[in-house]
């Protein structure tokens, strides 16, 4: 068994085809069914289904895929350490972010890290925390800058997770509209009395309104529900209606305002996760570095909402 052996049953458990994977691969397609059958043989069990032309994984070939995805991400880590201590002066950091960390302290992080190491190669997965923490098992991303709200934690495999932000969840609200309350808190009561902008069901964000809501036996007044990130944001700057957002969103957004929430508060942590059992290369450590020193950055700048987790 050998790594173009797992890199050619990876593509193809991902396309469902042998020909458009051996296309992806540069390989001829009868190179690529020889892999496969050598591997198969080398295993002793059959890896794909093959039906009229359709196929499907054994359950051998599931057993298998997240084990080999994880063995070619450890190569690719072997690779980029290799070249950095061979001094070339290059190598590559793949971070996970969840959308409202990828318009926030992800684009400061990116800013930082990008002036200080220029030859580093930058590749970004934007995705939920649910997800992220998949790939992340799956050594898909290095590292991941994820969230966990209060009563809704982020399950999954044995991570290292290091807690860097406390932060509050905010109202906002189109500047160029009256202020939603003359206070500066509003309850999640009179919240619910407002025009809401919902998220996406996939959102983190909306799984804790969500649930902040039932608990409290409140229906929210949405106007809008399942967007993006993006639209949410430029829905409220349109004077759609109002959103439930982490305070860092508002920094450098003159468009918007916002308004504080009590009763319930809701906080969420802001968390950078890796694997334990992957060492960093010298790239990734700088990324873990810079992601820390911005995270202590940006609490500096709005100590009111977000706090350092000591």
């Amino acid at each position: 068994m050998n790594l173009e052996q797992l890199r050619g049953f990876v593509e193809v458990a991902n396309l469902g085809h042998f020909t458009r994977a051996a296309e992806k691969l540069h390989l001829a397609q009868p190179s690529l069914s020889r892999q496969i059958s050598t591997l198969e043989t080398e295993l002793g069990a059959e890896l794909f289904r093959r039906v009229r032309g359709n196929i499907s994984l054994t359950d051998a070939g599931e057993a298998l895929l997240p084990r080999a995805r994880r063995m070619l991400a450890d190569a690719e880590a072997i690779r980029d350490e290799m070249a950095e201590l061979a001094g070339l002066q290059r190598g590559r950091v793949r971070l996970g972010a969840t959308p409202t960390l990828c318009i926030s302290l992800v684009a400061e992080v990116l800013s930082a890290f990008r002036r200080a190491h220029p030859g580093i190669e930058l590749l970004l997965t934007e995705s939920g925390s649910h997800l992220l923490v998949e790939q992340l098992a799956a050594g898909a991303v290095d590292m991941a800058l994820i969230t966990a709200s209060e009563g809704v934690p982020v399950a999954g495999p044995a991570l290292v997770r290091l807690p860097l932000l406390a932060e509050e969840l905010v109202v906002v609200s189109s500047a160029a509209q009256p202020p939603v309350s003359s206070a500066p808190s509003i309850t999640l009561a009179q919240l619910a009395q407002l025009p809401l902008i919902a998220f996406h069901e996939s959102y983190d964000l909306r799984a804790a309104t969500d649930a902040a809501f039932r608990a409290a036996g409140l229906m929210p007044a949405a106007v809008v529900e399942g967007a993006e990130m993006d639209a949410v944001l430029r829905f409220v700057e349109r004077g759609l209606g109002v959103a439930v957002v982490p305070a860092m969103v508002l920094l450098d957004r003159p468009t918007l305002r916002s308004v504080r929430l009590e009763d319930p508060q809701l906080k969420r942590t802001v968390i950078l996760a890796h694997r334990s059992d992957v060492n960093p290369t010298r790239a990734g450590a700088a990324m873990r570095r810079v992601i820390v020193d911005t995270a202590r950055a940006l609490a500096d700048r709005d100590p009111a909402t977000m706090s350092l987790v000591q």
